[in-house]
This record gives C-alpha cells, structure tokens and sequence, in this order.
C-alpha cells in the first residue's frame, strides 16, 4: 500500500522529507504544498516586508547581506556536500544555490504545488483509521479552495516567520520607529541615527555590527549570562541590561539604571511558533512558544501519523532535519516502533518539567543546545541512522563561541576538517592566496 503524505513547506526540512519519501515510491508519495513561488523558504529573500504580492505575510526573514554564522562544514545534509571551492560563511543567495541544487539533483520539484496555501489540517475517521483532510487554496485565486485527503502530513513550516515582541512598560509612549528583525533588510533607515537593539542573540549581533556602521550610537540591551559577555564590539556601541520602560516620547531606561534617547529600537527578540492551519482536532497545542505533545519534538502523540521538522532552536539545522526526517519517514513505514501514547506523554512532560525547574522560560521548550545536546545522537540511535559528523557539530559551536567574542570579525576565517573529530580554524589572512589562472 502506497502510503499519500502533505509535506507542508518546500523549505529546507520540507525538502529533505521529499527526498526521503520519494527515495521509496512503492511505500510513499509525496505531495509538497509550498505558498512561495520557489523553494527554499526563509532563504527566499525580498525587499519587502509586512505582506507579498497576494496579500500574505512575507515568510522570509532574511535581510539583504545576510550570511550564515556558523560555518558550511556544519551545515550539509549527508549526500549533498557543499562546493568545496566556496568560503565556510556563505551569503543567503549561496544558501538558497545549495538547496536549488539539493531539489534538482533529487528531482524534488515535480512533489511540488507552488503557490499553494495550506488552510486547514484536520484528522478524519476514514473506515476506523486515522486520515487527514488538507484543505488548499490557489495563492493567485484565494477563492479557489479544494479538498485532499491524506494518509500523513509533515509539518515542516520552520519557526522564523511569526515575530515575538515582548510587552515593554511604556512602549506605547514611544514615538520614534520600532521594527523586529524579520522586518529587517537593510542599515540605511538607520543613518546618523541612536538606535536601541532589544537582544543579543544571533540575529541582534549581527544587525549591532551592521547599524552601527551608519549609526551614529547604539545600545544593545540583553540579559546574556557572564559566559557570553559580548567583546570587541564596534566603537559607538554599548552596552546594556534589559529594559525596564520607556519615558516619554523617546526615553529608554534599562535595568541597570543607565538611559538612552533612542530614535529606533529594533527588537531582535526571536519568534513565535505558529500552526494557524491546524484545527483544534489535530490535539497540538501552541501556548507561550511551546508546542505540545511532540514525542522527540516530532511525532504528535495524539496522531502519530502528523509530525513536525524544524521547529527546534540552536540546533545544527540541516543534518538534524536530516535525522528528524528518517525517524519521521521510519515511523509512518513501520520500521520503527513507538512507546505508548502514555508513556510518550510522560517523556513530554518530564521533558519540560526539567526546564522548568532548571528556571528556563516556556519558550526554550524546543532548545536543545546546552540543554539537550544527546538529542541529536539519541535521536539518530532511535532512527537506525548515522549520527551526525562530530566536526558538524564541533564546528558550529566554534563558531558560535567566536561570534560572541568577536561579533565584528568571527567570518574572518575558514574552516578546515581535518578528521572524523577534528578541524582547523585558519583566519584569511593567513591563508595562502590561490594561484592566478594561466
């Protein structure tokens, strides 16, 4: 029995789940809904914010020179190496190049329904088992809505597109300009101006680096712990703790007591998990950032013929999609075995119960980094897998270690793997320059 599943999203998880269904044609056919024009997802940059050409919220978050902070060597899917010709910090248009590739060299595209939105996901009883009812509409003609039913879907719609801004006293009062980073796309509204930015994480160090170079001051307000203190940050850039309230028109007051007539604030506060599609039959409930119950962050354990890749933070993305993916696509063939939906529910809660009481937030439900690093490992022993390289992982913390001690200059260097456990960091200058072509 050939096995129908909505992969939800031709970003790259919804890519990678393509591929490994469609690596299996007499068990699984594969339908891709993607609402853009193209693949890749949040790598798919525009000039625009707010809302497309057809009236929907713009997906991507990239902004205009955006490049990856960690490195290549961390990032490829296990059959589709990067061009070793290209440097380890690649721009968004490199990104967006290698997944273009990825579809056509696993012929991926003909799986896809471009511009096609996924509006509602139900579970229907079908002969006593479990379908899904998927119910579409034509980007160009909204109007246009039909009805396909499904024996699986795979949620892989990604966690950056829906912003978080955090409630701050007296935001209202603010009269200068406000933006979230997914709305970001370039410096120059910025110019000459003293910009706030709320967050210090990866999108707000890089965005730091950039204003500043047209800024006239900026303050970047955090509540990072001691370890990620942030070093060699540019000259018209300080620092400070989370805000407290806005005074007046223009007036920001941090914790720490120190004040700073803003222009701007950017916040660079991270995002929100969003399922607008799913009814509340699916059993998925999405409550302060967390989504619940996920067996592994995956399996629904109300119907685990529904699953969900990506929704994970401070992961290493791709070959983790990858993993995700296999013990996803093991799940729905019958290869791998599932506890009980009461012993899944109990792995679930005591999952968050122990983040709890470690005095994390509900919203780092899904973060694994430093909370959970076996996951990936686990994860891969459970899908009958290989895990993933060392030096993937190894090399992304590296980097993310540089970043926060030199935002400025970190992609000042290239990676070198130089065993199954090993790498070499060499800054560029350094590096011998290649040989003029004869």
């Amino acid at each position: 029995m050939v096995l129908g599943v909505a992969v939800i999203g031709a970003g790259a998880n919804g890519l990678c789940a393509a591929r490994y269904l469609s690596a299996d044609p007499d068990r699984f056919s594969p339908t891709v809904y993607e609402q853009g024009s193209a693949v890749g997802g949040t790598w798919v940059y525009t000039d625009r914010t707010g809302t497309d050409d057809s009236g929907l919220p713009v997906h991507s978050s990239m902004y205009k020179t955006l490049r990856t902070n960690i490195p290549k060597e961390s990032m490829p899917f296990s059959d589709f190496p990067f061009e070793s010709s290209l440097q380890s910090y690649l721009s968004r248009q490199e990104v967006l190049q290698y997944l273009e590739g990825y579809a056509a060299h696993f012929g991926l595209n003909k799986y896809i329904q471009f511009q096609t939105r996924v509006d509602a996901v139900k579970p229907v009883q079908v002969n006593g088992t479990v379908k899904w009812s998927v119910t579409i509409s034509d980007v160009t003609a909204p109007d246009k809505h039909s009805t396909e039913q499904f024996d699986a879907v795979m949620v892989c719609t990604g966690r950056y597109s829906f912003p978080y801004v955090p409630a701050i006293p007296g935001a209202d009062r603010f009269q200068g300009g406000t933006v979230h980073s997914h709305n970001y796309r370039v410096p120059d509204p910025f110019r000459g101006k003293n910009v706030v930015i709320i967050g210090a994480s990866y999108s707000g160090l890089d965005l730091c680096v950039q204003i500043a170079e047209v800024a006239e001051r900026v303050v970047i307000s955090h509540s990072n712990p001691p370890l990620l203190k942030l070093g060699k940050l540019p000259p018209n850039v300080s620092q400070a703790s989370r805000v407290e309230t806005i005074i007046g028109p223009n007036i920001v007051r941090f914790l720490d007591g120190q004040e700073f007539h803003a222009d701007d604030i950017i916040y660079c506060t991270g995002y929100r998990l969003r399922f607008p599609f799913l009814t509340p039959d699916c059993g998925i409930t999405v409550d302060q950032g967390r989504a619940y119950p996920l067996y592994k962050y995956i399996i629904n354990t109300c119907y685990p013929t529904m699953s969900f890749i990506g929704i994970l933070h401070e992961s290493p993305t791709f070959p983790l999609f990858e993993i995700q993916v296999k013990f996803a696509v093991g799940v729905l063939a019958g290869r791998l075995s599932l506890p009980s939906k009461i012993v899944m529910d109990e792995e679930v809660a005591e999952d968050f119960k122990r983040r709890v009481e470690a005095g994390l937030p509900p919203h780092y439900a899904h973060t694994i980094f430093q909370i959970d690093d076996d996951y990936g490992e686990d994860l891969a022993k459970l899908a009958k897998c290989k895990q993933i390289p060392q030096t993937c992982v190894l090399t992304a913390i590296s980097s993310i270690l540089q970043m926060f001690a030199d935002p400025v200059s970190f992609r000042n260097a290239n990676y070198k793997i130089t065993g199954p456990e090993s790498f070499e960091r060499i800054p560029l200058q350094t590096q011998k320059p290649k040989k003029a072509a004869l």
